[in-house]
């Protein structure tokens, strides 16, 4: 006898019908920019009919690449997110493993200060974050972009949150062995956390990708530009024309969807981890 299926609940079948409405809002515009990007220099791209119909060509690829310092910018935004990502979750673990295992005067104190840094908007330090990096002389230069983004109040959060979790004795039976706190954060909760950390590395690194603002400000050499500042620069100069500016938006736009698309299952697993203690 073949078994009933059981029927969906209304409300069930909203949440699907409400999500999939969701992922075509999405992929409309992305759908858009992918297909003007490779239509013809002047074609009308505003108007469904003609945009989908040939011809195509790669030519704006070609000529992005030819006439603006794409790959430049590119290297430049690849190099500032790693070091960004790994310099964040280095020192926001050893500060979170800190706050949660090693005990010392002010330990609550410290810990609220720093999620205090979460409350501050970004354009509140603006000036005096300028007038620091002028005074060292860092204007111009990767560590003006860099070092301003590795603090991060939300990374010593999240994995300070985990870190209580991970039981006490396993803890205990390390030190009985002889390890040391630096050798239990690196052999014990590093690998434990390994799902947290893949989470918040992608965070950090689109965060720092998708970053204009501060390296608008930190950046005038076209050469030391990122992404975000040079393709509006490039664009500026096409102000009446699409389909170039959105080849350059795509080249733009790939290596973070490569990354989210290849990390996408430790994106999800670090974020259900992480909410529950």
């Amino acid at each position: 006898m073949q078994a009933v299926k059981p029927r969906m609940k209304p409300g069930r079948s909203l949440l699907y019908i409400f999500s999939y409405l969701l992922v075509i809002i999405w992929l409309v515009p992305m759908l858009w920019m992918v297909i003007t990007a490779i239509k013809p220099d002047g074609s009308p791209v505003t108007v469904l009919s003609s945009l989908i119909k040939p011809p195509f060509t790669m030519d704006n690829y070609k000529f992005v690449s030819e006439n603006a310092s794409i790959w430049r910018w590119t290297w430049n935004s690849v190099y500032i997110a790693f070091v960004t990502t790994g310099l964040t979750l280095l020192l926001t673990s050893m500060a979170a493993f800190a706050l949660s295992r090693i005990p010392f005067k002010g330990n609550k104190l410290v810990f609220w200060i720093i999620i205090a840094g979460l409350m501050v908007p970004t354009e509140a330090t603006i000036i005096p974050l300028f007038l620091m990096m002028v005074d060292n002389g860092l204007i111009n230069s990767y560590s003006s972009i860099i070092f301003p983004s590795v603090a991060a109040p939300l990374g010593v959060l999240i994995l300070k949150q985990f870190y209580d979790a991970i039981p006490k004795e396993l803890v205990e039976a390390a030190e009985i062995d002889g390890a040391s706190k630096l050798k239990i954060w690196w052999s014990i909760f590093l690998p434990l956390s390994r799902s947290s950390m893949a989470a918040l590395g992608i965070f950090t690194f689109i965060s720092s990708w998708n970053n204009f603002l501060w390296p608008y400000l930190a950046i005038s050499d076209e050469k030391m530009m990122t992404l975000p500042i040079g393709i509006p620069l490039f664009q500026s100069g096409y102000a009446a024309e699409l389909t170039i500016p959105m080849a350059a938006n795509m080249l733009a736009s790939l290596p973070a969807l490569l990354v989210f698309i290849l990390f996408q299952k430790h994106i999800i697993k670090g974020i259900t981890m992480t909410g529950i203690k």
